[in-house]
């Protein structure tokens, strides 16, 4: 099935109203390109009802963290105590697409989104999916799809950008993001009076800052704060998913999946190199 349709109509994201998906202005309320160049509907169908956010996002931890132990098996009998266990190797995470430390220093900005699906340990990845699977579907369900996605990258970057300028350390995990969907579900419960239900949540926020203070050294507290308050501006600055995703929201959310994808990529042709040695 071909990706863009040059034939047929399409609902205009302004004003809901039908119109033939070749048009570059909706002739009802002037919006440009509401068939975003015959590509709208399969965006729509990508980021719409017909994809788990939740489950995708989970799977690709997954599989990206068996990959990196398959990268370098000698890695996973390094154990050091129990939150190495199972453990990648550096090189392996690095040629992956770890952000901070020679990758960030070498130009590779695109590690800030990658990152984000990259775990260290079983216990890392086991504690984080068990997070994300906890606050991602209440996020889902008051934004919808597109847009919960975009919050969740753009606080995962945001964490790891913080952590880039203030240290540069090598870091991994999907924990900036998730503090970055506790800091868009507060946001929302400001923004619409639900003081309760903020207050709750602040304290989901809280003990998990505490946790990651009380916990091992190598926490990237700096990554935490930072995709904290980069959910929170996300969030706030998006409606609900009362409102139908206008064709600027999905072209967002389809370009963080373009440049985390070729990221995976730039960054294993990248450091390929330097595990071949």
């Amino acid at each position: 099935m071909s990706l863009r349709r040059t034939t047929g109509s399409v609902v205009c994201p302004r004003c809901d109203r039908l119109v033939s998906v070749n048009v570059s202005r909706c002739p009802h309320c002037g919006a440009w390109q509401p068939g975003l160049f015959g590509y709208g509907p399969a965006l729509h169908r990508a980021f719409g009802g017909q994809l788990d956010l939740t489950n995708g996002i989970t799977a690709a931890c997954v599989a990206l963290y068996v990959l990196s132990l398959l990268l370098d098996p000698a890695a996973i009998f390094r154990m050091r105590g129990i939150f190495d266990l199972l453990s990648p190797s550096s090189a392996a995470l690095f040629h992956l697409g770890m952000t901070g430390g020679f990758a960030w220093a070498a130009g590779q900005w695109w590690t800030v989104c990658t990152a984000t699906f990259l775990h260290g340990s079983i216990l890392h990845i086991l504690f984080n999916m068990l997070i994300m699977r906890m606050f991602m579907p209440n996020v889902v369900d008051l934004f919808g799809v597109p847009r919960a996605f975009i919050i969740y990258m753009a606080a995962g970057a945001g964490g790891f950008l913080v952590s880039n300028i203030v240290t540069n350390a090598p870091t991994i995990g999907a924990s900036g993001a998730i503090f970055g969907l506790l800091g868009a579900l507060i946001s929302y419960g400001r923004r619409t009076g639900q003081s309760q239900v903020s207050s709750q949540l602040w304290i989901y926020a809280i003990l998990l800052f505490v946790m990651s203070f009380m916990m091992s050294a190598s926490v990237n507290n700096w990554a935490h704060a930072g995709g904290f308050a980069a959910g929170w501006v996300a969030a706030s600055m998006m409606p609900t998913s009362s409102r139908r995703e206008g064709l600027g929201v999905l072209a967002l959310a389809a370009g963080f999946a373009l440049v985390t994808l070729a990221g995976f990529v730039l960054s294993f042709v990248g450091f390929a190199p330097l595990l071949l040695r």
